[in-house]
């Protein structure tokens, strides 16, 4: 399922969100989330159980925010659990994916029974970028891979919808800075979000193997995107010095791949409680001294921890652990390279770029005092 890519969001107004509440609107589950000051809890949207008083209510943006309010997750909607996102949503996702160079107008978004402004919001809050603005990426990625192929690009611009070769060409250049004649140069990162139970991932995967696992509240995504194409083409740069005939720049586009598809299913695995050990490829780009403590981080075995001073006695860097820390924050494959088992040495948890309250959870996970889906 995807999520949200995005690091802030503006909340609809109160009235707007005290009627949903009300209404158990499943429109707006995963756009906020109700906190009930007379139970403790908090709820999706959608919840069915008993409405509270206006007065107990108020509304976040994030679980995190709940969270560190003191409020539990309700065990009747099981806001933490994945499927947060509305129907309507998944079935817009599925249809872009069946019919990638389909165009959805607002009057087709009406006649499924979705408001475009709603569409239109919801998009921009979650994936950064309108509904519209989101089919035209899905669309460039998928006639990125024709050419790839070797597909003759008039072809592939008219199987995108455009009606001539100059509309395909300006629309290509402007999604990827680059005309359809360049298409040789360039080289593809899928990138898509996966929604977990503690909160929605941005994950992206090269034809290697996975490169970024962040959780998509950090910084928003145009960043993610950023970030990584830098990581990328700065380190095709320095590997391809004093080399002729150099394969050209990555770009990122929306989709998935199979080691994406690989990473889901082992994600809700390792989320289950049923899997200990990831098998998804992955592809790093660190330091020779990042590649060491990364590699030192996939041996703590599954509900272990270590300190940050065994990781550089165990790499032959004793005196290291401030390195190590950076090293450990620097990692971009979180989860599948466990940097939250690395704790202090006096057993606190230090800390951890998804938040402490991630890391609480993410061991007790491990430890096995509780499944989160």
């Amino acid at each position: 399922m995807l999520g949200r890519m995005i690091a802030t969001r503006t909340l609809p107004e109160p009235a707007e969100m005290e009627r949903a509440t009300l209404a158990a609107d499943p429109a707006y589950d995963g756009i906020f989330y109700v906190c009930v000051s007379s139970t403790g809890i908090f709820c999706r949207p959608s919840c069915r159980a008993r409405k509270p008083l206006r007065k107990n209510m108020t509304f976040h943006a994030t679980v995190r925010e709940c969270l560190l309010g003191g409020f539990r997750p309700c065990r009747k909607c099981r806001p933490l659990e994945f499927g947060e996102d509305p129907k309507w949503l998944a079935d817009l996702l599925q249809r872009i994916e069946q019919s990638s160079t389909e165009r959805i107008t607002d009057a087709d978004l009406r006649g499924l029974g979705v408001n475009p402004h709603r569409a239109r919001r919801y998009f921009s809050e979650r994936f950064g970028m309108t509904f519209q603005a989101f089919q035209r990426s899905r669309r460039m990625g998928v006639a990125l891979e024709e050419l790839r192929h070797g597909r003759d690009s008039l072809n592939v611009g008219f199987g995108a919808g455009y009606d001539s070769a100059s509309g395909f060409r300006e629309a290509f250049a402007k999604t990827f800075g680059a005309t359809p004649g360049r298409i040789i140069a360039l080289r593809c990162i899928k990138a898509t979000c996966l929604e977990s139970p503690v909160g929605p991932l941005v994950a992206a995967a090269a034809d290697g193997g996975i490169c970024l696992l962040e959780f998509a509240d950090r910084r928003p995504l145009r960043e993610h995107v950023t970030a990584l194409k830098n990581r990328f083409n700065v380190s095709e740069s320095l590997s391809n010095q004093s080399k002729a005939g150099s394969p050209g720049e990555w770009v990122v586009v929306p989709g998935k791949n199979r080691h994406l598809d690989q990473l889901e299913s082992e994600l809700r695995d390792y989320f289950a409680g049923r899997r200990e050990q990831f098998e998804v490829e992955t592809v790093t780009l660190g330091t020779p001294f990042q590649e060491r403590v990364w590699a030192q981080l996939r041996r703590i075995p599954y509900g272990k921890t270590c300190s940050y001073e065994e990781i550089g006695r165990k790499i032959g860097a004793p005196e290291a652990a401030r390195a190590v820390g950076r090293a450990n924050g620097e990692n971009r494959v979180a989860i599948v390279i466990p940097c939250h088992r690395v704790i202090r040495s006096d057993g606190t948890l230090g800390g951890y770029g998804g938040g402490r309250w991630r890391k609480q959870i993410l061991l007790d996970l491990e430890r096995g005092r509780q499944a989160l889906a």
